[in-house]
């Protein structure tokens, strides 16, 4: 993952310097916002802003996969900032990176911490964009609230299928429970030795370095896992790996504004019969696939991501 990193900066290098990373706010308490929420159970999220323009008009919100972080999108949100001029906010969903954790692990509570998180910075429409779990979780957004999305890109997932590849994460998760963090002495320590048990049965040095981000030290050489794992877990099977069409607030419901879903052509989310299904939830969607990226779009092919991103958020 970190090589996928430095592909990204890179391929992108034209970025200007001196574009500022604003960091408005982190929220790290796990209490509710105040009575206009419509779920009690949401949260507050932790975000990153990047406005080196100032603009007035709808920001990009960009929320990460599963495992994943804010910190994922630095680089190209920084780009997508400068190329469209346009406010770009990466988020940490719920149970993820900075923001609180929850018991509740739903698309429709994620959804609503969305709703919540415009409403809280005064974003009357913003334009969605997600990866993988992310991606779900803002389709799920459009769906219930749309009124409050301009537009809505989606990174290889699919609204209609859980990809097989998906379901084989459960492996991965019962590995990480099975960790038993030692007393190292410094957190590089614990990630080299975490790192060692992982590779026993995950064998990509890429997954692996990614999964280890979330390695942090809680107190003082005291290690844990920063994603709320027995929570993710918990509701891998029944919530996140599947889309939300069969929860009974979101039969019958569709988003009608424009929609782009960006999928690889190495990957096996988004497949072409599956097209017409999407088009029935996503009335105004368009499918394009980058060529010979995986699920990974965006790190694999950053420019070929940026290129075909901004263009339709330009449009």
């Amino acid at each position: 993952m970190i090589l996928m990193f430095k592909k990204i900066s890179k391929a992108i290098k034209q970025i200007n310097s001196n574009s500022k990373k604003i960091v408005d706010h982190y929220w790290k308490n796990s209490m509710s916002f105040s009575t206009n929420f419509t779920n009690k159970s949401s949260v507050k999220l932790s975000y990153i802003s990047y406005d080196t323009y100032r603009s007035s008009v709808s920001p990009v919100v960009i929320m990460h996969g599963l495992f994943g972080s804010k910190n994922n999108w630095n680089t190209l949100a920084k780009a997508i900032n400068k190329q469209t001029k346009r406010r770009v906010i990466t988020v940490d969903a719920r149970n993820h990176g900075d923001s609180p954790h929850s018991s509740i692990m739903t698309y429709p509570s994620m959804a609503d911490d969305v709703k919540n998180f415009l409403e809280s910075l005064d974003i009357e429409k913003a334009i969605l964009i997600g990866h993988s779990m992310g991606g779900a979780a803002m389709m799920c957004t459009a769906l219930n609230y749309p009124d409050i999305v301009a537009k809505l890109l989606i990174v290889d997932m699919s609204p209609v299928k859980t990809s097989p590849s998906l379901n084989q994460m459960t492996d991965i998760i019962d590995t990480m429970l099975s960790i038993k963090f030692d007393n190292s002495n410094t957190l590089s320590e614990a990630r080299k030795r975490t790192d060692q048990l992982l590779s026993e049965t995950i064998k990509s040095p890429s997954l692996r370095q990614f999964l280890l981000m979330n390695v942090v030290e809680k107190s003082p050489r005291e290690f844990s896992w920063r994603v709320n794992l027995p929570v993710i877990a918990n509701n891998f099977k029944n919530q996140i790996a599947v889309f939300p069409q069969i929860i009974p607030q979101l039969v019958n419901k569709t988003f009608d504004g424009p929609t782009l879903f960006i999928a690889g052509t190495e990957s096996d989310y988004i497949k072409d019969q599956d097209h017409m299904a999407i088009n029935k939830l996503f009335t105004n969607a368009k499918i394009t696939y980058i060529e010979g990226a995986g699920h990974w779009v965006q790190s694999e092919k950053p420019a070929e991501f940026l290129s075909v991103t901004t263009a339709f958020i330009n449009q």
